[in-house]
């Protein structure tokens, strides 16, 4: 009989490091400490000291001295939280420490502070995790698109960690999500991308299918994130732009610190089926810059996510930059359409301050005052995206290649399917 890998010594502590803003080096912030099941954090002297300091995140995180447990029925600080490893990520790092992928274990064998600490350092946001509060030391890696793309193959069919895996799958460890992706800086303009990868266990052409949802969201005049589709292997893969990068004035680059409407909404991961868009349009309206025009942003969103069957619009997959005092939403991703077949389908968040969150214009226009919107207003957003979703998908189509059977499974199911229209 085999016997099952042991499990690996966990840390007790990590030093939290930050970009503040303008600043192309990072420096350290403070202190998380293991105390049971929970996560406490306390922010460096010289931290605190520093005129240029900002809180790495209010109301969770204010600058004080001392030991700061996180929120009530938290586990950690929500800012900690967000810049950790997801599901894919996690995977990955269970599976150096075990050697391969096995499916019978469990992530929550390793505790946050490994995944933390493990992770690599060009993470999403302006946080970064080290083992000393004095020298700063990246946990960098670097690949191809095509040796990311076959180390993930070989990744998911079993095989045994190498150099060479280890060397391709740690540069995904650090972004959020349960899919496989990995970081890439695109060599000349130094720009840095997102790639997400296609896997030999999809159902449907998923990459494509994002391709075409991020592609008609900027159609219609969402803030989203730029995409571009392109192949590694012979397989889809989106190129998505990094929002959380910036130009210095010298040249070099500076990262911006991001929350996950998790987070915003200060509930634990285990919490996120309550999150709702009625709590995230009153915080938008006592915290964001630009309130008004945020919250008919939102209310687009919403009814876009409607539109193509992105259901997986779980508090996750909104953000909001964070500049140390004021909020601002983030461009929108992670617009994929989820299979989909009949007339019935819910939003993951409700839309509505009664809880609903059916998948249909009529709970839009229901809750249109909620975003200080008319009902009038809010009928012309939806009409003007179901019309130029109509007008340009064989465009936005042909932009994301998909082929005839991929538009006949896709346009009147996943995209502007019928039921979205009906009355509740």
């Amino acid at each position: 009989m085999a016997v099952a890998a042991p499990t690996p010594q966990q840390p007790s502590d990590a030093f939290v490091w930050v970009w503040l803003p303008g600043a192309a080096e990072p420096v350290p912030a403070g202190r998380v400490v293991a105390e049971g099941d929970i996560i406490t954090f306390h922010y460096a002297r010289s931290y605190l000291s520093r005129p240029t300091a900002i809180p790495l995140y209010l109301p969770e995180l204010p600058l004080r001295r001392g030991r700061q447990r996180p929120p009530a029925a938290m586990r950690v600080a929500g800012v900690i939280r967000d810049a950790g490893p997801d599901a894919w990520g996690q995977r990955v790092i269970l599976a150096r420490h075990l050697g391969r992928l096995d499916r019978n274990r469990d992530t929550a064998e390793l505790g946050l502070l490994t995944y933390l600490l493990e992770s690599n350092s060009d993470r999403i946001g302006a946080l970064d995790f080290q083992s000393s509060p004095e020298v700063y030391v990246p946990r960098e890696t670097s690949a191809t698109l095509e040796e990311v793309q076959a180390a993930m193959e070989k990744f998911l069919a079993g095989e045994r960690f190498s150099p060479d895996l280890d060397e391709a799958l740690m540069r995904g460890t650090s972004i959020g999500g349960a899919r496989p992706k990995v970081l890439l800086r695109v060599s000349g303009d130094g720009s840095q991308l997102i790639a997400k990868l296609s896997a030999q266990t999809d159902l449907y052409p998923v990459v494509r299918a994002e391709a075409v949802a991020m592609n008609l969201a900027a159609r219609v005049g969402l803030n989203v994130a730029r995409t571009t589709l392109t192949e590694a292997l012979g397989r889809d893969v989106l190129l998505v732009e990094r929002f959380d990068r910036t130009a210095l004035p010298d040249g070099r680059e500076g990262r911006r610190l991001i929350v996950s409407g998790l987070t915003l909404l200060e509930l634990d991961e285990m919490e996120g089926r309550w999150a709702t868009y009625p709590e995230l349009a009153d915080l938008i309206r006592a915290r964001f810059i630009n309130p008004d025009a945020t919250l008919r942003e939102l209310f687009s969103r919403i009814v876009f996510n409607i539109c193509v069957s992105n259901t997986d619009d779980h508090a996750r997959n909104h953000a909001a930059f964070w500049d140390g005092e004021q909020l601002t939403l983030t461009p929108a991703y992670d617009l994929c359409p989820q299979l989909r077949s009949g007339e019935t389908a819910s939003q993951a968040m409700a839309i509505t301050r009664d809880g609903r969150r059916e998948s249909r214009f009529a709970t839009c226009l229901a809750a249109a005052e909620t975003y200080h919107l008319t009902k009038s207003q809010a009928a012309d957003i939806i009409d003007h995206q179901v019309a130029i979703i109509a007008e340009q998908w064989d465009a936005a189509a042909d932009e994301a290649r998909l082929t005839a059977a991929d538009r006949e499974h896709m346009w009147r199911r996943q995209i502007l399917n019928p039921a979205i229209h009906h009355a509740n």
